[in-house]
């Protein structure tokens, strides 16, 4: 075996670092923007950690290099893995599935064929770089089946999962035909993580319809050998790196361009923002809805209020994409052809993304922050938006009570974004809300998303990891009255010991 390999691992889709290639030829590596590298580089540089992931074009062929203290590991994707486990399975079965079903989704066996396949060589490879003992993180719902390929293949492991998007109710999760597949995937991970309480009920009662496994609480007892593992299922909402996004918000560049942006628009009175990628889950087309709504009844006026839609392009050749793109720019476009005038249109909007420092200003030039998804695992926009306002304590988020954030972010004015009076109002009184109360909200969801960002997330996490490592007991984390199937026999309890271990010093 070779003696590179890594004590921690991690999984995801996509690697860490983002591939550009420069007027010589030669590619360059960058790191990727997003809370998951922030929060798990230094602790993958102090581990020597690995990371296996996708490099986001098809058939590059790379070879295993290092970037900043961390092991990267490329999976080759060809074309047809792109089109059937990544635009296929993953995004045109999973995604729409797990946000309730707001798109059809689409069951093809040979998707089903490619994902699996795909999985196999993520788990290889993963398998390959760990040291014995090494503890493995796999991230999002690309990657289900891995922790039980892992597990198969290598029970010295210790292994965690972490579910970036939501996990749907029963009901609608039951639709899948590989719905056992997926849960024993799952499974073969000793701590499942998900944003939601809701989400981790979820999937154990998922678990409890398809398999004759115990849970009690946040546990599920799973047969292994003569005795039971517990593998904990618990919420570990995921956050944002606080305390770097007040620092790039003070930068003096960052607020001159803040006041360079109102100036652009105009000097309206109040501007709203709303940041989203291009997605049918993030409510564009609700939220356009309600503002239109209200400028028609004259409760918004085109010479004081502007909307601001940054919305990224996504997933473009997947055609409920395209077709999604199409309906927000003619409405877009009917909005602003109706009540815009020579020197104000009521919406500004931009489809492309934005680098971290335009999004810092744009978010101190807000006045309302509009959050409408009509299902999200966690937004981490909302998030952005809070620690940005550190200077003034102003702004209004108005957030849905679908989106993960909202658990946390109580005092933020929540809405049902399918209620489209009820947004109305709540866009009306967050344009008109005195400042004092916007002080007091801000004041109390900054404080909560200063106190859990990004590293305490991945830490939480890896403590759970560590205490299956030492062995502990987990029921501690997790304790409710057993509960399971009509008709079930009890399974087994763990056995003292039972549990994988791996090292001390050992992180989408």
């Amino acid at each position: 075996m070779p003696d590179d390999r890594s004590h921690l691992v991690v999984v995801s889709n996509r690697l860490p670092v983002d591939r550009t290639v420069g007027p010589d030829g030669e590619p360059t590596w960058s790191p990727s923007p997003g809370g998951l590298v922030t929060a798990l580089e230094p602790v993958m540089r102090s581990a020597g950690g690995a990371w296996v992931g996708w490099g986001g074009q098809p058939d590059l062929g790379l070879e295993p290099f290092e970037h900043d203290g961390i092991r990267i590991i490329p999976i080759d994707l060809s074309e047809t893995d792109i089109e059937r486990y990544y635009e296929g399975f993953s995004n045109d079965t999973l995604w729409p599935l797990y946000h309730d079903v707001i798109a059809p989704p689409s069951y093809h066996r040979v998707w089903w064929d490619s994902y699996v396949g795909v999985n196999r060589r993520f788990a290889d490879a993963a398998i390959a770089a760990a040291a014995p003992d090494a503890t493995v993180w796999v991230q999002d719902y690309q990657l289900q089946l891995v922790p039980r390929m892992l597990r198969e293949a290598r029970p010295d492991l210790t292994i965690g999962f972490f579910n970036h998007i939501p996990f749907p109710a029963y009901g609608i999760y039951s639709q899948l035909p590989w719905r056992t597949q997926i849960i024993e995937g799952l499974l073969g991970a000793d701590v499942i993580g998900f944003q939601r309480v809701a989400d981790a009920g979820n999937f154990t009662r998922a678990v409890r319809r398809l398999l004759p496994y115990s849970t009690k609480g946040a546990i599920v007892n799973v047969p292994d050998g003569d005795g039971a593992r517990q593998v904990l299922a618990k919420a570990f909402p995921i956050s944002i790196d606080t305390a770097g996004f007040e620092e790039l918000a003070q930068r003096p560049e960052v607020q001159a361009r803040a006041a360079q942006i109102r100036h652009d628009l105009g000097n309206p009175a109040k501007i709203m923002l709303g940041v989203d990628r291009l997605d049918y889950t993030k409510g564009i087309r609700h939220r356009l809805k309600a503002f239109g709504e209200l400028l028609a009844d004259g409760r918004a006026d085109v010479g004081d209020v502007t909307l601001v839609q940054v919305a990224s392009p996504s997933r473009e050749r997947v055609e409920t994409y395209r077709q999604l793109r199409d309906e927000v720019e003619l409405t877009v476009g009917r909005i602003n052809g109706d009540y815009g005038t020579i020197s104000h249109q009521p919406i500004s909007y931009l489809h492309h993304g934005f680098p971290r420092e335009e999004m810092a200003a744009l978010y101190l030039a807000a006045d309302v922050m509009l959050v409408t998804a009509l299902r999200d695992g966690m937004n981490l926009v909302a998030k952005e938006y809070v620690a940005a306002r550190s200077g003034d304590l102003d702004g209004v988020l108005v957030l849905s009570e679908f989106a993960g954030a909202a658990d946390e972010l109580r005092t933020a004015v929540l809405i049902n974004p399918h209620d489209i009076a009820g947004l109305k109002d709540a866009i009306s009184g967050a344009l008109d809300m005195p400042r004092e109360e916007r002080r007091r909200r801000m004041r109390a969801m900054r404080k909560r998303v200063r106190e859990n960002d990004v590293e305490h997330w991945s830490q939480t996490f890896l403590d759970a990891l560590r205490r299956v490592r030492r062995g502990d007991d987990l029921s501690a984390l997790g304790a409710a009255p057993a509960r399971r199937s009509a008709g079930q026999a009890p399974a087994p309890r763990a056995a003292a010991g039972a549990a994988s271990t791996t090292p001390g010093g050992a992180r989408g």
